[in-house]
């Protein structure tokens, strides 16, 4: 038998586990009381415990029975135009206003595909933008000016 290992699922889950390792570190510090009175530490030392354990899956799963991924090229179109518009928008939502942030950046992250046409990402960035001051303007009551500071 011939084991196949999978890099990317070892080094994904080597990060889970640091990153809930972390938590579960951090956590202890913090008085975690009962299952029926939680204290502070109590859900982060829980999650983190989930975090690694899910990591320590992942990890053997790469190990074992990993999959042959072929490289291909990475699109940095991609990369460069969802961090821009992440950028974009926490700089200027304080100043633009709500709507005119979320449109922008809806814009930039479709547009980040080769494969979306201008209309269908006109089409996304309305609803997304109209999906995301519903959600958190109306909804969640976020008090974030939706026009201009």
């Amino acid at each position: 038998m011939r084991w196949r290992r999978s890099l990317p699922d070892v080094l994904a889950g080597g990060v889970f586990v640091v990153i809930g390792a972390a938590f579960v570190a951090g956590a202890l510090g913090y008085d975690r009381g009962t299952a029926l009175r939680m204290g502070p530490g109590y859900f982060p030392l829980l999650v983190g415990a989930i975090v690694t354990g899910l990591g320590l899956a992942i990890v053997v799963k790469g190990l074992v029975a990993g999959e042959v991924i072929t490289w291909e090229a990475v699109p940095w179109r991609a990369i460069a135009l969802i961090a821009a518009a992440v950028a974009f928008f926490g700089l200027s939502v304080g100043t633009l206003g709500f709507v005119p942030a979320s449109v922008v950046t809806a814009l930039l992250t479709a547009l980040a595909s080769r494969r979306v046409r201008p209309l269908t990402a006109v089409a996304v960035t309305a609803g997304l933008t109209a999906a995301a001051t519903l959600i958190f303007v109306v909804g969640l009551q976020v008090r974030i000016p939706l026009w201009g500071g």
